[in-house]
C-alpha cells in the first residue's frame, strides 16, 4: 500500500469544521490503497477541543508530533480582551495601543503566521521521516499556510517528492488581512511565498470553485476542487424526529463579518405577521458568537426571549442538535470571501436532511451548490422580508405535525466519496 504523509496544523483534540477536512480523509484513505500518515504538532494552540473526533482516528493510523512554540500565545497573555477577539476571528483596529500592537506584530512579523517557526524543526524531522518510512507523497494544508512552507523546503530538498498543497482558506487574499493592518511589504512577501508554493507543488487542491478561480489566476496554473463533505457514518438512520418548536439552528463561529441580523430581522417580521409564531420559534446559536451580536440580542425585547446562545459543544451533540432542528443556518462573511465560503456544517446539514437557510451572496458557491441539490435557499443581508416568506412556508408544514425533510441525492457530497476523488488525484502523481 502506498504511503502518504499529512502536514497537518489542526488534528484531533482540536475541534472545528478546519480538522475534520483531513481527519476524515485520512479515515478512508486506506480503502482506496493509500496509507496516511499524519504529522501535527504536539501542544498546539487551539482554542476549541472535540475529543468525540478521536473516535475517528484509526489504531493504525501512525501520527507524529513535534513540539511547537507559538509565539501570539505569549503576546495575548498581556490582555484577555485580545486573546477573545482573537478567538471570534476578528481583531478590531481600534483598541489600547497595546492591542494594536500586538495586531500589527500578528499581520507583519509573522509570514505567513505565527506558526512559522514551525517550519525549520519540521522539515529537518520530516527529511529523515520521509526516508525511514519510505514515503514519497506530501500532502500540506492550510490554513495556518506555514504547513505549505514546509512543503516548499521538502520538495526543494527531495526533488522527487510529490505534493498536493491544500488550500481550505486562501492566503494572500485572505479578507482578515485588512483587519491585522497588514502593509505593503508584507502583502507582497505573501504574494511571493503563496506563487512560489503554487508553481513548485505537483498539484494545488481547493475547497470551492470561485475560490479555485482566484487562486488559478494568482499561480497561473489549474486548482482542483475537493468539497468538503459529510460522513454518512456519522448519522444515525433512525425515524425523523418532530421537533418540539420551530427551531431556527446556527452551529459554529458567528463575528462581525458572519452577523445573523437579517435573519433575527425576518424572525421579527414573522411575529408581526402572525402573533402564533412567538410562542413557536425558538432560534438557537451554538458556537463561538460575537460579544457585540450577544449585547445586542439582550437589549431586544422579542429576540432575548425567543433567542438562545450556547458555546460550542463536542461533534456528536452537534449531530444530535441538527436532528432537533427545524431549520439550519448557514452564514458565510459579509466579503469577498462570502462569493467562495462552502462551510463544511452545510454538508452536514444535507446529511440530516433538514431545510437550509443561507445568508451569503447568492452567486456564491454556497448559492450555487444549494439551487443545484435543492437543499435549501440563498438570501442576502437585508432581505427580511423574503426571508420571512421562506421561513413562513416551513413554518406551515411545521404546524402539520410532521418533519421538514430534504430528499436529495447527496452521494457525491459523502466524505467517502469525496475520499476517492483525492485518491485518483494522488494515483495520478
Amino acid at each position: 500500500m502506498n504511503k502518504v504523509l499529512i502536514v497537518t496544523y489542526y488534528w484531533p483534540p482540536s475541534g472545528g469544521s478546519g480538522v475534520q477536512r483531513w481527519l476524515k480523509f485520512a479515515k478512508y484513505l486506506p480503502q482506496f490503497g493509500w496509507q496516511p500518515v499524519v504529522f501535527t504538532p504536539e501542544n498546539p494552540a487551539f482554542e476549541q477541543k472535540d475529543p468525540s473526533l478521536l473516535r475517528d482516528v484509526s489504531p493504525d493510523l501512525e501520527v507524529f508530533k513535534l513540539p511547537i512554540q507559538e509565539p501570539m500565545q505569549l503576546l495575548q497573555r498581556f490582555t484577555k480582551k485580545s486573546k477573545k477577539q482573537f478567538k471570534q476571528g476578528v481583531v478590531k483596529e481600534s483598541g489600547s495601543l497595546l492591542q494594536r500592537l500586538m495586531v500589527w506584530i500578528r499581520g507583519n512579523l509573522f509570514i505567513p503566521d505565527p506558526r512559522v517557526f514551525w517550519v525549520k524543526p519540521s522539515v529537518k524531522l520530516l527529511l529523515d521521516l520521509l526516508d525511514s518510512n519510505h514515503i514519497n507523497t506530501l500532502v500540506t494544508t492550510g490554513p495556518p499556510h506555514s504547513m505549505h512552507l514546509i512543503g516548499l523546503r521538502l520538495k526543494k530538498k527531495k526533488t522527487d517528492l510529490r505534493w498536493i498543497a491544500d488550500f481550505r482558506d486562501p492566503w494572500s487574499e485572505w479578507d482578515m488581512l485588512d483587519h491585522l493592518q497588514v502593509g505593503h511589504r508584507a502583502r507582497k512577501k505573501h504574494r511571493r511565498l503563496e506563487k512560489k508554493v503554487m508553481q513548485q507543488a505537483d498539484k494545488v487542491v481547493t475547497v470551492s470553485q470561485n475560490l479555485a478561480n482566484a487562486l488559478s489566476e494568482i499561480g497561473q496554473r489549474e486548482v482542483m476542487v475537493i468539497n468538503n463533505g459529510f460522513d454518512s457514518t456519522d448519522f444515525p438512520n433512525t425515524a425523523p424526529v418532530i421537533p418540539a418548536k420551530f427551531e431556527i439552528s446556527h452551529f459554529g463561529l458567528l463575528n462581525e463579518l458572519r452577523d445573523p441580523a437579517t435573519v433575527l430581522n425576518a424572525v421579527k417580521v414573522l411575529v408581526n405577521r402572525d402573533p402564533g409564531f412567538e410562542k413557536d420559534v425558538a432560534v438557537k446559536l451554538v458556537g463561538t458568537i460575537n460579544s457585540q451580536l450577544i449585547e445586542r440580542i439582550k437589549g431586544d425585547e422579542l429576540l432575548k426571549e425567543v433567542v438562545a446562545v450556547s458555546p460550542p459543544i463536542p461533534h456528536n451533540d452537534v449531530i444530535r442538535a441538527y436532528y432537533q432542528s427545524s431549520v439550519l443556518l448557514v452564514v458565510v462573511d459579509d466579503s469577498q470571501d462570502g462569493y467562495w465560503q462552502l462551510p463544511g456544517k452545510m454538508f452536514e446539514y444535507m446529511g440530516v436532511g433538514r431545510p437550509i437557510l443561507a445568508l451569503g451572496p447568492k452567486h456564491s458557491d454556497i448559492g450555487l451548490v444549494l439551487r443545484q441539490t435543492k437543499a435549501g435557499k440563498t438570501f442576502e443581508n437585508g432581505q427580511e422580508e423574503e426571508i420571512a416568506d421562506y421561513l413562513s412556508e416551513l413554518y406551515a408544514k411545521f404546524k402539520t405535525g410532521t418533519a421538514v425533510k430534504i430528499e436529495a441525492d447527496y452521494a457525491k457530497f459523502t466524505r467517502r466519496k469525496l475520499t476517492e476523488e483525492l485518491s485518483k488525484l494522488l494515483n495520478s502523481l
